[in-house]
């Protein structure tokens, strides 16, 4: 699949490159970032040989005519606008996560989307991970029967990005919330399949953002207070309007110990599930004949069906599925749909949190 590359920064070098080339049905064409050397970094090591480099990502949109699809690898003030400007010009578009840097904006993508009649995906690659893929084997089977409760998490004890805009407020429009909790929450509402929330409630925090560097413990890097602009913790409530309840928590800086990947819980009327174990192992636990249990599937490669042995690196298996998507030969796992849902979420726990008041939907 011939692709380009708007945004060449730590997301597009430390994932969707080497997993293109992992997966070896791209060919990256022309890459845009505002910094030329990185672009041209990029072009040298993962481009094919002549592969064009843009500072103006217009630019690359009107001359490459050759290129199918798109890969909007930005800070996330920049999704809206240029995956609406792809898809108009008529290229495919994998954006990466969050959506948008608001609702409002993720509305725009998926109007452009519908108009434009080509393919838009987001980056939650934690679909592809194989426990989750297990669970919702099983949920679509009804394993668990009436999912009513739920927990979602990423809570990273000092997990502070210090690279790039991270920190920036106007760039990414948060952080913790918006950067990890937005993969758990996707991950829960796509095991659960609900996305028809009635309210929310939310609690956001920049408690330890101020901290002096002997305090802070960063394994990322030592962050400058004055720069930290965002959250470093948040909570949600979501209520569904089948009366399920979804609790969110995240961190990049909490004092607790607990947490750091992501993490969910599911608790049905039939059984429940959960990886909050110290290795992120997935749990299964129920009642047969009258006694509790608890299963915990293994995931050797080959040991499950849907497998066969080979590399099921998720990060690999989302640039698969979108290309196969593209190709016509399978569906997206993950839909525009869906993950304007988690955006519309994020920023009412936003708006909650801001206005002391709980969100409610239409």
């Amino acid at each position: 699949m011939k692709i380009g590359i708007i945004g060449c920064g730590g997301i597009a070098f430390g994932k969707h490159m080497p997993c293109m080339k992992k997966d070896g049905g791209f060919e990256i064409l022309a890459l845009c970032d505002v910094i030329a050397e990185r672009a041209e970094n990029a072009a040298k090591e993962y481009g094919v040989e002549g592969a064009r480099v843009y500072t103006d990502y217009t630019e690359l949109l009107q001359k490459e005519k050759d290129i199918e699809t798109i890969y909007v690898l930005t800070p996330n003030r920049m999704h809206s606008a240029i995956t609406v400007a792809a898809l108009d010009a008529g290229f495919n578009v994998l954006c990466e996560k969050p959506m948008a840097i608001n609702y409002e904006e993720a509305k725009k993508m998926l109007e452009a989307e519908k108009r434009s009649g080509k393919l838009l995906t987001i980056g939650y690659q934690h679909r592809q991970d194989h426990d989750v893929q297990y669970v919702k084997k099983e949920m679509l089977k009804d394993t668990f029967g009436e999912i009513y409760y739920a927990k979602a998490r990423v809570l990273r004890r000092r997990g502070v990005p210090t690279h790039g805009v991270f920190q920036n407020e106007y760039e990414q429009g948060g952080g913790c919330l918006v950067d990890v909790g937005t993969h758990a929450l996707d991950t829960v509402l796509w095991l659960m399949n609900n996305y028809e929330p009635a309210y929310v409630v939310g609690s956001v925090y920049h408690k330890l953002g101020s901290l002096p560097e002997e305090m802070q413990g960063n394994p990322m890097g030592t962050w400058t207070t004055e720069n930290f602009q965002v959250e470093d913790s948040a909570f949600g409530y979501i209520v569904m309007k089948n009366g399920a309840t979804v609790l969110l928590e995240t961190s990049w800086a909490l004092n607790m110990l607990e947490g750091e990947s992501v993490q969910y819980q599911l608790c049905g009327t039939r059984a429940g599930c959960d990886n909050f174990t110290v290795n992120g192992k997935l749990r299964i636990n129920g009642v047969k004949n009258g006694v509790q249990f608890i299963e915990e599937p293994s995931f050797a490669a080959g040991g499950i069906a849907f497998y066969d042995g080979k590399s099921t690196d998720p990060r690999t298996e989302e640039q698969r599925v979108f290309r196969e998507a593209c190709e016509g030969k399978g569906e997206l796992t993950v839909r525009s749909e869906q993950a304007a849902v988690v955006t519309m979420l994020l920023s009412a726990i936003y708006e909650s949190a801001k206005t002391g008041k709980p969100v409610f939907f239409n």
